[in-house]
């Protein structure tokens, strides 16, 4: 059983574009079709990916998976607070209109969500979305809305969610009538976002959500049922620019594993001077940032099962130049997404 998760970067510069750029086999979508097919997840989360009523863009790009051979039939997606405007001035910049005034960055409601593409039935009444979870609201959290914060503001503080697109658990029917839970989520970047390091901060508490929520500390219960834990943290636990304590905590919590899924392209990519001097393993990056400056190579997303599913496989596409497989990642210099396909294989007689 093949999870997967990908930062896909098919969102549009407005509503509709990305749904006409899949209908219209445009390259960008046509190649990230091609290479999930070729990869044949069983269950895929997708990140980056506009949201619509209807799920009209999912079905689509689903339907252009299907024509490069992989067919996943059952889609599912909440909505997304990216881009869902909040009517304040969150960043403390004197205006109240633009892309960051928003539960999530956003030029437009739904811009990059997340989505999931399964062949497995997903179970609504089992799921749940904790997407409107306030910051506030978060054990020991780093809001600077609060009155602890750097910019105590009442009004800011009540409305403000912690989820930048989404904090899900999305239960899907495997064979044999068994239930399965996917824990799902995006975090913003650990840059950005105007006065008080306001994404550093909300970057750090999106990942420390999940580590709450499996020690039993939020008011929503842990999953009853086998789960993985799929999602860009946007963070590094060892490199780049957030603050890593969150990552090292949870993939430290008793409850998840980390295969460390890794690739021999991740490796190659990294003999650059700006990532050739990190501390984490090259092996295990996710994302190809060569700009200088930049943070480098990194790894921020991830793939982290329950303790005591068995993984057979794990790995992150990312080929070498020269391996036939190469071609399906495009053009090196202009890359349809930096971000690379990260898959786990799992026993699902160990569920």
């Amino acid at each position: 059983m093949r999870l997967a998760f990908w930062r896909v970067d098919l969102g549009g510069r407005g509503p509709g574009l990305a749904l006409r750029d899949v209908l219209e086999n445009a390259l960008a979508p046509a190649a990230k079709a091609r290479l999930i097919a070729h990869v044949a997840p069983d269950v895929l989360v997708l990140s980056g990916l506009d949201h619509d009523h209807g799920d009209v863009t999912l079905r689509a790009f689903r339907d252009l998976i299907a024509s490069h051979g992989h067919m996943m039939t059952h889609v599912f997606a909440f909505p997304s607070n990216a881009g869902v405007r909040t009517g304040l001035d969150m960043t403390g910049d004197g205006r109240s209109a633009g892309p960051d005034d928003t539960q999530g960055y956003g030029e437009f409601a739904g811009q990059k969500a997340l989505a999931i593409l399964s062949r497995f039935p997903v179970l609504p009444d089992h799921s749940r979305d904790f997407s409107e979870f306030l910051w506030r609201d978060l054990p020991d959290n780093l809001s600077p809305y609060g009155d602890n914060g750097d910019m105590p503001d009442p009004a800011r503080n009540a409305l403000q969610r912690l989820s930048s697109t989404g904090h899900w658990d999305v239960a899907l029917e495997i064979p044999d009538r068994r239930r399965m839970h996917m824990l799902v989520y995006q975090a913003g970047p650990p840059v950005f976002g105007g006065a008080s390091d306001r994404n550093l901060h909300r970057n750090h508490d999106e990942t420390a959500f999940w580590t709450h929520f499996l020690d039993g500390a939020l008011p929503m219960s842990p999953p009853d049922a086998p789960f993985a834990l799929l999602g860009g943290s946007n963070l590094d636990p060892l490199d780049g620019d957030g603050m890593q304590q969150a990552m090292l905590d949870l993939l430290a919590h008793p409850a998840v594993q980390d295969p460390r899924p890794a690739s021999d392209g991740a490796v190659h990519a990294a003999q650059s001077d700006i990532s050739r001097d990190h501390q984490g393993p090259h092996a295990q990056d996710t994302v190809y940032w060569p700009q200088v400056p930049g943070p480098g190579n990194l790894r921020v997303s991830y793939i982290l099962p329950a303790r005591g599913v068995k993984v057979t496989a794990s790995g992150v596409f990312w080929p070498v130049p020269d391996a036939p497989e190469a071609a399906l990642l495009g053009n090196p210099d202009a890359p349809p997404t930096r971000h690379r396909l990260v898959w786990v294989d799992i026993d699902p007689n160990s569920l």
